[in-house]
């Protein structure tokens, strides 16, 4: 997994490479800077004879752009230092490079106040007649640890900074994070670089991953400052994203042998359906029927199974009496079937009707095997509440930010202006001492916890803004359930491989394919990933 530490994590990471395992911090820093210049280089090829305005701000992120041109010096570049502080205000390792760089007589200019930006423009100008236009401009203004918006003349350098690349075409490099970024929340402070590539320290941040940032961060390199990998045993950070080790995981546990038959890998039942709204329980079976679950079946309102038996020659159908909803009054049926079932998906297309609750908490409360909870049934708890009992088994609630709003009360910008607080609020309301608890809040960056780990999820796109996608998430995720995995990795695993489909998909066509579509491209998805194509996903 790729861990993604907040601000006040990384601060814990490197006391603890400096403290315990006796790093200098100095070294990191000088991994730092020289990590970036060999991306730089990477990326933009050789750096020697360019110039390269680097735009220092206080701490250590202005000492990380020190080390750049000190760095940038050695391989015969031109590095311009634009200090928006007095210098003499840097301290520890930043000082300690700010007198290296001194005794090199490296260019110099002090811009600590509004009245003095002007000589940037000038100066760059200047040294263009000669070296050519900018190679990159580096900034090295704010790092990770900045929780205040940015005002005064720093707002106006990164302003400065963009207009420089808008109207010139020069790339920015934005040193372990664009200036004005929040790592932790994402949000811009006042306002941001938008960098060309980011070039971040140790690991990813939360803030960087947002699909959001994307057009602030641009491509994101981590670079390996020195830490060892012992120190992540002594700082606990609980959350993450799929890696390339998470995808080695998935496809072995995906691999069949040659011996299989269909018993091996589960019976999904499918609890969703009402008059109008029979397409939600088909686009969950067919969401479970391409992702491989062994048998699925749909328990059907007798009305509407001559819809089901025509609409999915795949699936089965479990008929009970009553005639258009499914309602407490069919729960002997629903037991007596679920013998030999695997998992449960309730709500898609249930409508909620008061017979349709009482069967959604008699059954949440009641079955022992896991229960993949969606769209109405999601509605009928936050609704009911007061009547919910503790669970007999895993349970795996999967709301949209509307439904998660409707379950804690509040309103959809609320949970929308700290996504993480209010999965955890959601968790922790729900969660009861002996039952497993899962949580999926959809939308952009999905995020997916089962109490310790968050896991962010980083594919997917504003195309799948469509009728239908959760009801193939949520036959996705309970088939995965039915293939053996455990509900917490059935969750973030289907989140994932729901965004990469829809990301193939976009790719191909543009907006416009339907969940359908994106239910039908899962085989070619999970093929690519247990042959290793996707080894550029993560």
């Amino acid at each position: 997994m790729m861990i993604l530490p907040n601000s006040e994590q990384m601060r814990q990471i490197d006391q603890c490479a400096i403290n315990e395992f006796k790093i200098p911090g100095i070294v990191l820093m000088e991994n730092a800077g020289a990590g970036t210049v060999h991306l730089m280089e990477r990326l933009l090829g050789s750096a020697a004879n360019k110039h390269f305005p680097i735009f220092i701000g206080p701490g250590n992120n202005g000492g990380d752009g020190l080390v750049i041109a000190r760095h940038l010096h050695q391989g015969n570049a031109v590095p311009l230092l634009v200090f928006l502080i007095e210098p003499e205000r840097l301290k520890g390792d930043s000082a300690t490079n700010l007198a290296i760089v001194e005794k090199l007589g490296l260019k110099t200019l002090i811009c600590s106040s509004s009245s003095s930006l002007h000589e940037i423009s000038q100066t760059i100008d200047h040294l263009s007649v000669t070296h050519g236009p900018p190679g990159a401009l580096v900034d090295s203004i704010f790092g990770t640890g900045l929780d205040r918006s940015v005002e005064g003349h720093f707002a106006e350098a990164i302003e400065l900074i963009s207009e420089l690349s808008r109207v010139r075409g020069i790339p920015v490099i934005a040193v372990d994070t664009p200036s004005g970024l929040g790592s932790d929340s994402g949000t811009v402070l006042g306002c941001c670089i938008k960098a060309w590539t980011t070039a971040t320290y140790g690991y990813a941040k939360v803030g960087q991953m947002l699909p959001d940032n994307l057009p602030r961060v641009g491509d994101l390199n981590v670079i390996d400052i020195g830490i060892p990998p012992e120190v992540l045993g002594r700082v606990q950070v609980n959350i993450a994203a799929i890696d390339q080790h998470d995808l080695f995981e998935l496809s072995n546990s995906l691999k069949r042998p040659a011996n299989s038959h269909k018993g091996n890998y589960g019976h999904l039942l499918i609890l969703g359906g009402s008059p109008g709204k029979t397409g939600a329980a088909l686009l969950a079976a067919r969401g479970a029927i391409r992702s491989g679950c062994g048998l699925v079946s749909i328990c059907a309102p007798s009305g509407l199974n001559p819809i089901y038996e025509s609409a999915l020659a795949e699936a089965m159908t479990v008929v009970v009496k009553s005639p258009d909803y499914l309602t407490i009054d069919d729960r002997e049926t629903i037991l007596e079937h679920l013998a030999d079932k695997t998992c449960v998906v309730i709500g898609p297309g249930t409508g909620q009707q008061r017979e349709t609750a009482e069967l959604v908490l008699f059954l949440y409360e009641q079955l022992t095997i896991p229960m993949v909870i969606d769209a109405d049934a999601l509605n009928i708890l936050a609704r009911r509440k007061k009547d919910i009992g503790a669970p007999s088994g895993p349970r795996i609630l999967t709301p949209h930010p509307g439904e998660m709003a409707r379950l804690l009360g509040v309103t959809t910008k609320q949970v929308q202006a700290d996504r993480r607080a209010a999965l955890q609020s959601c968790y922790d309301e729900f969660k009861t001492p002996d039952s497993e608890l899962i949580i999926i809040l959809k939308g952009s960056a999905s995020l997916t916890t089962g109490g310790e780990m968050v896991w962010l999820n980083r594919t997917g796109n504003p195309a799948m803004a469509a009728g239908g996608m959760g009801d193939v998430l949520s036959g996705l995720v309970g088939s995965f359930i039915c293939q053996g995995m455990k509900p917490v990795d059935a969750s973030r695993y289907g989140v994932y491989l729901h965004g990469c489909c829809g990301d193939d998909l976009q790719t191909r066509t543009g907006a416009g394919f339907s969940a359908s579509d994106l239910a039908d491209e899962l085989p070619t998805v999970l093929g690519n990933i247990m042959r290793g194509y996707d080894e550029n996903r993560a």
